[in-house]
């Protein structure tokens, strides 16, 4: 079942095996981009819940509607905003389950706000997943000196009222960290 995660690249399917959602869930793709995890979030948390694509690129948030529609997720909502600013997400307080940054972090440049916005929106033992590069590999992914590596991820994510619960495999050139708000 996992063998597609211990190879060079993540696979969404595999990867959401670990962030145990369930039918009714409320999540957030924050910096959802091309919709990477949008088929299998949806899929798990079902018709009763409600998967938030939060894109800042407004072309991509334009995209990530049309696949919503072509592919019939009913229960997708697609935001524009930005996640770097307390409340730009437009997401209420405390009304998520769950939360992905998905090979996000590089490209922040306020990397406490968005994670403070990310806080904000989340319940009180929400799950926090955060999948990112390891390293630069091979001109993919970011440069090497915009590489987030995990220690720093949690550091940020802890700081915002996030607690360590576990690492889970994503493939061979990410890490996968869950958290949980406190």
């Amino acid at each position: 079942m996992y063998e597609s995660v211990t190879g060079k690249f993540s696979d969404p399917n595999a990867v959401a095996t670990h962030f145990h959602l369930r039918e009714g869930d409320i999540v957030a793709d924050f910096g959802a981009g091309s919709g990477f995890y949008m088929k299998v979030l949806s899929e798990l948390v079902g018709r009763s819940g409600i998967v938030y694509l939060c894109e800042v690129q407004k072309s991509l948030v334009e995209a990530l509607g049309i696949k919503a529609r072509q592919l019939r997720l009913s229960n997708t909502r697609v935001l524009w905003g930005d996640f770097e600013v307390i409340g730009g997400t437009k997401i209420n307080e405390e009304s998520l389950d769950a939360g992905i940054l998905s090979n996000v972090l590089f490209q922040l440049h306020d990397k406490a706000s968005a994670f403070q916005e990310v806080a904000r929106v989340m319940k009180k033992g929400g799950k926090l997943f955060i999948i990112d590069w390891k390293s630069s590999f091979s001109g993919l992914g970011p440069q090497p000196e915009y590489v987030v590596i995990e220690d720093v991820a949690r550091s940020f994510a802890e700081q915002a009222g996030f607690v360590y619960e576990r690492s889970f495999p994503t493939g061979e050139h990410h890490y996968g960290i869950s958290l949980r708000k406190q």
